[in-house]
């Protein structure tokens, strides 16, 4: 049985390559025709240092201290020419992904739907043409292609990995170049063509209690994430926390209210900024931050939205004086037509 590595570059790309039992990182990638950071292969140089975000390994000791410290071990730093995954890992590579040879991958895909969720959202739908699917994790975007210009737009993906069946969740623009095609053009069984993954907003190993804050159609990496642990089961609680700007915004209630079934430990809340909402909770994000669920720092938080919604979480937690022990975010503008 061979383990999937997840390697992410600093420029965003991510690359997933199988590695054999016993294989060293280093040797599955140029094996792969990635040409990871390299000097000696021997632990002497460390040249080949990065980081396991993720996984199990053994790292044996055929390795010098002067290439990796013990410090640096404890801090999980690997020399890639050492490193021999034991599990599926995410690896963090402190270099570009051209300097390596390699870039994101591109995929081929047919339009399935297009479907206006609200005025406000579309759910997008493509079925692959590798019946394989797309390897990525949880919570990162892709670029995809206009049909028929030389434009692209990313989009975060609201499917888990591994389906040739995916979607996504995108704001509906008015004007748009992509909201455009979706509304007036998109056929089932177009072709387009996506360019990814990308992005480093994506779903660590749960070790803790998580809280997700989603704005608008930044829900779309939480619905991916909350895939994957319904599929893999969780035992950490999971609340999320999902604000729009009007009523008819709130899209997707029904599959969150299905992860409660799926996810024993899951729970959520919707609120609605407008104050001419009659819906039951009302204000922003940010108004419905209990302090019970801040857990007293013990919590992994992810946060994702339009940047206005992002700015005012990073201050309200500076305000409370709050840190979490792992804070992941990621802030999204749509992309208007040129």
């Amino acid at each position: 049985m061979s383990f999937t590595l997840a390697l992410n570059f600093e420029d965003g790309v991510s690359r997933f390559i199988q590695c054999n039992p016993n294989e060293k990182v280093l040797d599955a990638a140029y094996r792969q025709k990635i040409n990871l950071p390299m000097d000696c292969s021997d632990g002497v140089c460390g040249t080949c240092k990065c980081r396991c975000e993720q996984g199990d390994y053994s790292l044996g000791d055929d390795y010098l201290d002067e290439a990796l410290s013990e410090q640096e071990a404890a801090q999980r730093l690997v020399l890639t020419c050492q490193m021999v995954p034991t599990s599926d890992c995410v690896i963090d590579v402190p270099m570009a992904s051209t300097l390596c040879k390699t870039g994101s991958e591109e995929f081929n895909a047919t339009v399935t739907s297009a479907i206006a969720l609200s005025d406000s959202a579309i759910e997008f739908c493509l079925t692959l043409n590798d019946e394989n699917g797309i390897a990525f994790l949880p919570g990162q975007y892709v670029n995809i292609e206009v049909p028929g210009s030389d434009a692209s737009r990313a989009y975060s993906f609201s499917s888990r990995p591994g389906s040739q069946q995916i979607s996504f969740l995108l704001r509906n623009v008015p004007g748009g170049m992509m909201s455009r095609y979706l509304a007036d053009k998109a056929q089932p069984g177009d072709s387009i063509r996506l360019r990814g993954p990308q992005g480093s907003f994506y779903l660590r190993t749960p070790v803790r209690p998580m809280l997700f804050l989603a704005g608008g159609t930044g829900l779309a990496p939480f619905l991916s994430m909350l895939e994957q642990l319904a599929a893999n089961g969780n035992s950490q609680p999971v609340h999320l926390i999902y604000g729009v700007t009007h009523d008819h915004d709130l899209v997707k209630l029904e599959q969150l209210e299905g992860y409660r079934q799926r996810l024993p430990n899951f729970s959520y809340l919707s609120c609605v900024a407008s104050t001419t909402s009659q819906w039951p909770h009302k204000g922003y994000v940010t108004q419905h931050l209990d302090q019970s669920q801040l857990n007293n720092g013990d919590l992994d938080v992810y946060l994702c939205g339009p940047p206005p919604m992002v700015e005012a979480v990073l201050s309200d937690f500076q305000r409370r004086a709050f840190t979490p022990v792992s804070f992941h975010y990621e802030k999204f503008a749509p992309s208007q037509a040129s």
